[in-house]
């Protein structure tokens, strides 16, 4: 049976039926998303909760556990990662791969519900999520700047407007504002006026939330009229500035009313003045939009573009937005020249074609075949849900080479019967049918490379996944255009044999290189056949070669891509003061913008960052920058510049589109240490830090452990406080109303809710001398400060004050003023004060506590030189085993890839033996084939050790790619063998010898159509060629390896195995079988 009979019987519908392929493909294009890879990302869900002025231990012991324990049992959660600081927790949440988002955050949110009766009565709120990896870069980051305005009024603009609009594109996972607070009434106490009138901060903190209580109050109907009941409050939709408050009555002494700007200093302010962000240097109020896990990115910022100009219009006139940095840049620079690579690949793959086929119609059947199989493909990856990415076009400019191979094979077949005479119809029709077996064997064997990485886990086999499907696709494609489309153009367009045609200069040139070439393989194929031992003795060294180099190639992950982005995260001594941070920001900032890569620079810090904060720069295109100034190199030119400005470290990392893991660090690469006591876990992890960064292959090595911040710790004498009817929540109370930035009341506007903040005044709380200052009401006098009068009288033997005449603490008593004065006790007659330090960042991991030590690779130094340093340092401090490592993010993910892949190419390489051995139905001939592999990996990776490059998962495809292509020389020499010794009774080096001469010039013009195919990759021009040189290298340097050795390795093997197969009588029997037709 002949499947291309009826294809070429029949070719208008032939053409009708490709013409449809193609254009499905071009309508498929158009329609396909964009993104930078793959989409890979675990579903990520990140749970905050905020509770102001409360230590980084009190937020890890109080908020972070509880909720810890409830989102610890949803199902599928593989990693838990939870940072606690000064009154604000954030827990990261990562799901399997395969679990959807949308029905984790549900059981998120019921386990935040579950959770609430754990948490302090005091949180204000409950915690929230978002879908979106902290550890993630902002895709797009926003600067708003004005001239007139203060960073609170901008700050206010974009709460109202901005954040909520940005909030409900397609794609936004969360919106962050920085460099600003909102804005707030703050009340700054004045502790020597509280004690002369003898008021303490629980009197003013009570009459401030009963004044400001917003409640129903109910409605009068009557008279065919229903009138609403409405009543003032200070903030309630009444007013919300501080002149509203000043005159608030807090309480009565003496028949005299004793009113709030009495005993504080009101003013309109923001809820945390300590809170900085530069743009290029100019203060501004930053906003970093992060995409959910899984969004595509280029969407997302489009979304976000889109809806710039009608937010600007919104804006006051004097506020200004622009876009500080835009992640998709790079993604549709590279896009493009990934578009430009594979265009200029195909053409290559033609040009080769026709220089050995000296023929125009004859080129243009290679030539459809290649552009309907790639064509094709992009409704492949429409129907599967895929992307056009880096990955994915990569794969289809790999493929030109490949799909080509299936055309050139059934063309030079049918040409070499034309020429011979035959009628074209017939030529067309037997030359299909006799390689129509081979073809299958190349593809089937080809796709069957990619087997194993269907079934690989985690990130890294998803992306194997899309790059292997795209391929496999358009190899299959290629197989079905080759068995009709190909033999009907090859019936309809070739030349009738017989017809002379005068060669041009070209292709006499060419035919006479060919004939020189051919001449020599032929010495070079005698000796061969006469050096067997020889021969067998360098395939062994080639094997032995192939492992050494294997193991000894410097291993890596992923290519260091040029982004044009980079982050940094700032970190300074744990003590210091707002005022030195941001003057330590403006150095820093001033540095980075005069460099001349840079084309903006963002950084912020204050807020929950007290003691550190964040930089994100944006570099010029690269057109725009010098040859060679790539993220990193820019780094190492601005490191010692950074290094000048004293008492702060700056931590540079170039963005990249792939990232591992939830926790964020300053470094690239993370090891996490993990322990049930912290004392051990404090002294371990610096220890650790300490050896590493002794070791030469690190630099920039960094530790999350925050233990080095100071506290006044206030040591309270329980029996005066006691005698004194002070309890330990009384100073509790105290110490929150004037140092905790307390938000004692909600001010309810029509777009927004602000808040009333209360402390002491700045100039009595800048040492730890104000804590002297401070007084806590006593129960065991005349001046009641609970709900209820003391029954007990003071030492000097004065009655307690009636209750009707005390304040009611609980506001919704209606008794909220102390009408006698309060009796107030110094803090220091009741307690002691001594400086400690203490955490100012708590991490858990997984529910236990964690640090993490971060670090960056040196010049020169892999990814194994790096984990090989940690695990030595380790060694050097003898880590005790209650303190247990573990790499995590990116180094955790290179570990396990690193491990798999001698089992991955193991299994390919026993796919591959299986599907020949099921198509030959030998055991014997798949061993031929396999012969020609090693040669293939000495090629790639002495190739890449050649041009100093990493053994990479891309370099990784390439040798999975090289294990598909190489085989093909000994497919074609095999197929033709067993054909000569069936039906001409040819002995097996007879027949291998005709055969490896009859096909060397399809093997050649196939090998050449591979590796010009990747030549545009190796090349490497254009944004995005770090990612595609290593795999175009690896390609390339197999192909010339392969070439050189299998041609002559191959007809040895199969000799020496074809005597092997005589002396088993079942091979020999079976390999009897009549082969396929």
């Amino acid at each position: 049976m002949n499947l291309s009979q009826p294809f070429v019987r029949r070719p208008i519908a032939t053409v009708l039926l490709t013409l449809g392929i193609a254009l499905a493909g071009i309508g498929a294009f158009f329609v396909l998303p964009v993104s930078p890879l793959p989409q890979v990302d675990y579903p990520t869900i990140s749970v905050s909760a905020s509770l102001p002025g409360a230590s980084p231990d009190t937020m890890a012991s109080s908020v972070a556990t509880p909720l810890e324990r409830r989102l610890g049992v949803i199902a599928g959660v593989n990693e838990m990662t939870s940072n606690s600081g000064s009154g604000s927790t954030r827990v990261s949440l990562q799901f399997d791969l395969n679990r959807k988002i949308d029905s984790a955050a549900r059981e998120v949110q019921a386990a935040i519900n579950a959770s609430r009766a754990d948490l302090p009565s005091t949180l204000r709120s409950n915690p929230t999520y978002r879908k979106a990896n902290p550890s993630d870069a902002p895709v797009i980051i926003l600067a708003l700047t004005s001239k007139t305005r203060t960073p609170g009024q901008i700050y206010e603009t974009v709460s109202n407007l901005v954040q909520q609009k940005l909030a409900q594109v397609q794609g936004v996972g969360d919106v962050e504002i920085g460099g600003g607070s909102l804005p707030a009434v703050r009340v700054d106490l004045l502790p020597y006026a509280l004690n002369k009138y003898g008021v303490s901060t629980e009197d003013v903190r009570a009459a401030i939330q009963a004044t400001n209580a917003n409640r129903p109050k109910g409605a009068i109907e009557g008279n065919g009229k229903r009138l609403q009941i409405y009543s003032q409050a200070a903030g309630a939709s009444g007013g919300r500035s501080a002149a509203d408050y000043r005159s608030m009555v807090v309480a009565w002494r003496d028949g005299a009313a004793i009113r709030l700007q009495d005993v504080a200093a009101v003013t309109d302010g923001v809820e945390n003045v300590n809170t900085l962000g530069l743009f290029n240097g100019e203060p501004a109020v930053i906003v970093l939009v992060t995409r959910q896990p899984g969004a595509n990115v280029i969407d997302t910022v489009d979304g976000v573009r889109a809806l710039l100009p009608t937010l600007q219009a919104q804006m006051p006139g004097d506020v200004k937005i622009e876009v500080a940095s835009d992640s998709t840049n790079s993604i549709r620079s590279s896009l493009h020249e990934i578009e430009l690579t594979l265009m200029i690949s195909i053409a290559l793959v033609v040009l080769v074609v026709s220089v050995f086929l000296r023929s125009v119609r004859a080129t243009i059947i290679p030539a459809v075949a290649t552009i309907v199989s790639l064509l094709g493909t992009f409704g492949v990856m429409y129907l599967l849900g895929f992307s056009l990415n880096n990955l994915s076009l990569m794969a289809l400019t790999v493929a030109t080479g490949f799909v080509v191979d299936d055309a050139i094979v059934v063309l030079e077949n049918t040409s070499r019967h034309i020429e011979d005479g035959m009628d074209r119809m017939k030529a067309a029709l037997l030359g299909a049918r006799e390689v129509g077996f081979t073809v299958l064997s190349i593809s089937l064997s080809l796709v069957a490379v990619f087997i194993p990485l269907l079934f690989m886990g985690g990130q890294v086999g998803r992306l194997f996944r899309e790059f292997a499907v795209t391929l496999s696709a358009a190899v299959m494609i290629s197989l079905v255009i080759s068995l009709t489309t190909t033999p009907m153009m090859c019936a309809w367009l070739l030349k009738p044999g017989g017809i002379e045609r005068k060669p041009g200069k070209i292709a006499q040139w060419a035919e006479r290189g060919f004939g020189k070439v051919l001449k020599g393989y032929e010495h070079s194929l005698d000796w061969a056949l006469h050096s067997k031992l020889l021969v067998m003795l360098i395939l062994a060294f080639v094997v032995g070669l192939n492992v050494y180099l294997f193991s000894a190639a410097p291993k890596g992950f992923f290519p260091q891509q040029d982004t044009g982005q980079i982050n940094g995260g700032i970190r300074a001594d744990q003590s210091i003061s707002f005022q030195a941070m941001q003057e330590k920001l403006r150095q820093l900032v001033n540095i980075i913008k005069r460099d001349p890569a840079v084309a903006t620079v963002v950084g912020f810090t204050g807020g929950a960052r007290a003691g550190g904060g964040f930089m994100f720069i944006n570099l010029k295109p690269v057109s725009e920058r010098v040859k060679g100034d790539a993220g990193q190199a820019v780094i190492a030119r601005l490191r010692p510049q950074l290094a000048r400005v004293t008492g702060v470290s700056l931590f540079l990392n170039p963005v990249q589109d792939l990232r591992m893991g939830g926790r964020q660090s300053n470094s690239t690469y993370q090891y996490t240490l993990k322990s049930d006591n912290r004392a051990d876990l404090k002294l371990w992890a610096a220890k650790l830090a300490d050896a590493m960064k002794r070791q030469p292959a690190l630099v920039d090595v960094d530790t999350d452990q925050a233990e080095n911040g100071v506290e006044t710790y206030v040591k309270i004498d329980k029996d005066s406080a006691t005698r004194l009817g002070i309890t330990t929540r009384d100073v509790d109370n105290a110490l929150y109303n004037g140092f905790g930035q307390r938000q004692v009341a909600t001010i309810y506007d029509e777009l927004n809710q602000y808040h009333v903040i209360m402390g002491v005044a700045k100039e009595y709380a800048q040492t730890p001398e104000a804590l002297r200052d401070v007084y806590v009401p006593s129960k065991a006098t005349a001046a009641s400060t609970g709900a209820q009068a003391s029954a007990t009288s003071a030492d000097n033997g004065t009655a307690a004050a009636p209750a009707n005449l005390t304040a009611a603490r609980d506001p919704s008593s209606g008794q909220a003023l102390s009408g006698s004065a309060t009796h107030m006790v110094p803090l220091s007659a009741i307690a002691s004060f001594a400086e400690e330090s203490t955490p100012t960042s708590v991490n858990h991991q997984d529910g236990e506590l964690a640090t993490t030590v971060s670090y960056n690779l040196a010049e020169g130094s892999n990814l194994a030189d790096g984990q090989a340093a940690v695990h030595q340092a380790e060694a050097d401090i003898g880590m005790p085993t209650n303190v247990r490592g573990s790499f995590q993010g990116t180094a955790r993910a290179a570990q396990e890839s690193n491990q798999q892949q001698p089992l991955l190419i193991l299994a390919a390489i026993v796919v591959i033996y299986i599907v020949l051995g099921i198509l030959y139905e030998s055991l014997v001939h798949p061993v031929t084939v396999l012969s020609t592999l090693p040669s293939a990996g000495v090629g790639a990776v002495l190739a890449l050790l050649m041009f100093k490059m990493e053994f990479t998962i891309i370099a990784l495809i390439g040798v999975f790619l090289l294990i598909g292509i190489v085989k093909k020389n000994a497919i074609l020499i095999i197929d033709f063998a067993l054909e000569a010794e069936r039906s001409r009774g040819l002995d097996a080096v007879s027949a291998v010898r005709e055969a490896c001469l009859l096909r060397f010039r399809p093997i050649l013009m196939t090998t050449m159509a591979a590796a010009l195919g990747a030549l545009p990759l190796a090349i490497g021009f254009g944004e995005g060629s770090e990612l595609r040189q290593p795999l175009g290298i690896a390609i390339i340097g197999g192909l010339i390896a392969s070439q050189l050795l299998t041609l002559l390795t191959t007809p040895v093997v199969y000799i020496l195995l074809d005597k092997l197969r005589r002396r088993s009588p079942e091979e020999s029997a079976l390999s009897r079988v009549p082969a396929p037709t």
